[in-house]
């Protein structure tokens, strides 16, 4: 219950941060959008529809069309979202912001949309539309679900060109790459960590010494060289960004011609970093 009632709160809260992106930075400015959300929008600029309407009338046909595509959990998340979206599309329909600066609003607009989409998809729901449609498309043709979600957005974004005009259509697609760049930094975590893996004839002492000097745990992996097809002992060790420099210098100091390699890693659960249950 804990869970589903915190679920429900992002779910909530990143409803009415998109709906705030379109109504306070996007239809103001007269900016597009991808998926559904854009075809709203391109109908409100065509007809002055509804645009709370017109997404939860747009986005039930798709989930009827495409609910088969979802579990039965992001079915339902999707459902609520929708129609938490839609609502605060009406509630918030005429707020306005003091701002007449084309590319701060497309910032902003980013930043609103990015936080609000991320919240929704990290708890495991959608906003129908694009998603929908994107995986039809892997299904029947094989596509990559990223690639169809993508192109669709892109189509929809292309074709309010002709509503918006070439200026507005730029601005557009900095907001969509802002808003790419915010929703990946939501639903990858805000913990972000690094893990490295170090192959070295000195493996034990290194090792030894990141337990002692860094009180860090360490993980042996066992492989072997294709060439020499001698084994091989890997250590696997995932520290915070601040700690590498310090783990260098220990490497270096111990055997200089060890072979090293770091990964960006985020959301990292375990002892002594973040509890699972978090």
């Amino acid at each position: 219950m804990k869970k589903t009632f915190s679920d429900m709160f992002m779910i909530l809260a990143g409803a009415v941060l998109f709906a705030l992106a379109i109504n306070l930075f996007v239809i103001p400015n007269e900016f597009g959008e991808g998926g559904v959300t854009g075809v709203t929008i391109i109908l409100y600029y065509l007809f002055q529809w509804s645009p709370s309407l017109v997404n939860l009338i747009l986005n039930a046909i798709l989930l009827v069309i495409g609910y088969k595509f979802l579990d039965k959990q992001t079915t339902i998340y999707t459902i609520i979202a929708v129609l938490l979206h839609s609502l605060a599309l009406h509630l918030t329909a005429g707020w306005t912001i003091a701002s007449d600066e084309p590319i701060i609003n497309a910032i902003f607009g980013g930043i609103f949309s990015g936080v609000g989409l991320g919240l929704i998809i990290r708890v495991g729901g959608t906003t129908a539309g694009s998603t929908i449609i994107a995986r039809i498309l892997h299904k029947y043709l094989e596509w990559n679900v990223s690639y169809a979600l993508l192109l669709v957005d892109l189509i929809v974004v292309f074709c309010s060109y002709f509503i918006i005009g070439a200026q507005s259509l730029m601005f557009t697609i900095v907001m969509l790459f802002i808003a790419t760049k915010v929703m990946d930094f939501i639903i990858e975590g805000l913990n972000p960590k690094k893990a490295i893996m170090i192959v070295s004839k000195e493996q034990n002492q290194i090792a030894e010494q990141v337990n002692q000097v860094m009180d860090r745990g360490v993980t042996v992996l066992h492989g072997h060289g294709f060439y020499t097809k001698l084994p091989q002992e890997i250590l696997y060790i995932v520290i915070s960004k601040q700690e590498v420099s310090q783990l260098k210098k220990i490497v270096k100091s111990i055997d200089p011609h060890a072979f090293i390699t770091i990964h960006d890693v985020r959301d990292v659960f375990g002892e002594g970093f973040m509890e699972l249950a978090k």
